[in-house]
């Protein structure tokens, strides 16, 4: 499933057809950062969750380009959708967690 660039908001999450978990940090203009987990990352635990971003670096793209991946649904939370919401702590363990802080100052 695509998604359309206008559904692509900072702070929420989504989930590739490779499974690879996507969270947006910053928007401006045409472009967006975003957080990348490895591909085939197993499911977040929800009773104890931890973003699966740890050492990963931030990537920098086109909204379009972003949008234009195959995306799916998934359960975050108890709830099924192609982008979840994320909590003001888990955007904020997510940034910390890549080191994205320069990448988004410099957007």
């Amino acid at each position: 499933m695509k998604l359309k660039e206008k559904d692509i908001k900072v702070g929420y999450l989504y989930l590739t057809t490779a499974s690879q978990y996507r969270a947006v940090l910053a928007l401006k203009g045409d472009f967006l950062i975003y957080a990348p987990s490895v591909e085939k990352s197993a499911p977040l635990n929800l009773s104890a969750i931890k973003m699966p971003f740890e050492n990963q670096p931030v990537k920098k793209c086109r909204i379009e380009t972003f949008a234009k991946k195959d995306y799916q649904e998934f359960d975050f939370r108890g709830g099924m959708a192609i982008k979840h919401p994320l909590s003001d702590a888990e955007l904020a363990q997510a940034i910390a967690q890549c080191n994205a802080k320069l990448a988004i100052d410099a957007l």
